[in-house]
């Protein structure tokens, strides 16, 4: 049995700065969870007993965000208690592979509705908190060449040769991109306001744009990753890269994602799932794939992911109308544009992470909100979704409209 897989609907919560001060920091990952999914609900008269399962990413499941978030935000928000819940952690691809997991789930047969996204409060539960051997044990740390992901970044930067102005031109570019967009209301279709409890405005727009930013006054930052390099992780690099002498240190506060709190969640299911709902598809998963990579680096998937996930489309780099690429670190979406030789001008149009920040555990989602309005704003048709991930992997979707 093979059924087409097609987005009804991809709403998320703004990004709120994921510190004590920021304007999320008063609602539970629960509470944003909960606000989506009665979103969705309201915005289509959605008979939940439609929905087979919910599957959430979530980086940290642990605290406030433990327990199977997934599940408890079904039955908090109301919704049948027949939905299931699944929350899973594929590190920052989180949010795209449990889109990626609900396709499969429509495809083969074995459920016909799924509601899949992720989310991350990352002022509540810190990044990290969840510990690992992969950070804390110190032979798994020599065993695996263990690097942090910011001297991964600095290294794409000096192997492409990006210099300090390219990467905070990029960053540059990104609030822009991102002002421009809210200030045009590109994003006002799919971004859900946050209230609390009482219904009290808590937040209804990204919250740490600045559209000031230029390179004049990046330039001013200090590189954040010279003292780990000093530490030792440079040296792992440059026993694994013997063609490079140093690494070059470009990236720093400005130019790198920053830590933000939300949530964002997609309607996929089949066809006949989305008539018995009284649904209209607005665009078909066509193709999705996850790959390992280089451990150490840590961020070059995206480019074996995106080929990959080509290749089994029978599709080329060309057939993309506009692209997504995470913005984890500037030299990320730069290092795989310049590896499939398309323009900047189809890459994050409407900003990304370095400008509203990443939310783990949803930013895959919140990449696909993003580019399946930009799709239809422009009246496009294909777009690729692709995040680097923790870990050394990378993970890609191709969606097409419908």
């Amino acid at each position: 049995m093979t059924e087409t897989a097609y987005i009804y609907d991809a709403i998320r919560t703004p990004r709120g700065k994921g510190k004590k001060d920021g304007s999320l920091y008063q609602a539970s990952p629960i509470w944003l969870t909960r606000t989506l999914l009665k979103e969705m609900e309201q915005r289509h008269n959605l008979d939940t007993s439609l929905v087979d399962d919910v599957v959430l990413g979530c980086v940290t499941p642990v605290g406030e965000q433990g327990s199977d978030i997934a599940r408890i935000a079904v039955i908090d928000a109301g919704w049948a208690q027949s939905v299931a819940g699944l929350t899973l952690s594929r590190f920052c691809a989180s949010g795209l592979e449990s889109i990626n997991l609900a396709a499969a789930k429509v495809m083969s047969g074995m459920e016909d509705m799924v509601v899949a996204g992720g989310v991350e409060s990352m002022s509540r539960v810190p990044m990290g908190s969840d510990g690992g051997a992969w950070y804390m044990d110190p032979r798994v740390n020599e065993a695996t060449h263990f690097v942090p992901q910011g001297v991964g970044a600095d290294t794409i930067a000096t192997l492409k040769g990006f210099s300090r102005s390219d990467v905070d031109a990029f960053a540059t570019e990104s609030h822009r991109r991102a002002a421009k967009a809210w200030e045009n209301g590109y994003y006002d279709k799919s971004v859900v306001p946050v209230t609390d409890i009482n219904g009290m405005m808590l937040l209804d727009k990204d919250e740490t744009i600045r559209p000031n930013t230029n390179v004049e006054t990046l330039a001013g930052l200090k590189p954040s990753f010279i003292m780990p390099g000093k530490m030792g992780f440079d040296s792992v690099i440059l026993d694994r890269y013997t063609m490079i002498e140093t690494v070059s240190h470009v990236h720093h506060a400005g130019n790198s994602s920053g830590i933000v709190d939300g949530a964002a969640i997609c309607l996929v299911g089949s066809a006949a799932a989305g008539q018995k709902a009284g649904l209209k598809p607005r665009a078909k998963i066509t193709m999705a794939s996850v790959i390992g990579s280089e451990p150490a680096i840590m961020l070059t998937g995206p480019t074996p992911a995106c080929q990959k996930a080509l290749d089994k489309a029978g599709m080329q780099a060309s057939d993309i109308d506009l692209w997504e690429i995470n913005e984890a670190f500037a030299a990320v979406p730069m290092n795989t544009a310049d590896d499939f030789g398309i323009s900047l001008d189809i890459v994050n149009v409407n900003g990304g992470a370095i400008a509203m920040g990443h939310p783990l555990g949803a930013t895959g989602a919140m990449l696909m909100t993003t580019v399946l309005d930009e799709l239809e704003r422009r009246d496009l048709q294909t777009a690729m979704i692709t995040l680097c991930v923790g870990g050394g992997m990378g993970i890609a979707t191709i969606i097409e409209r419908v």
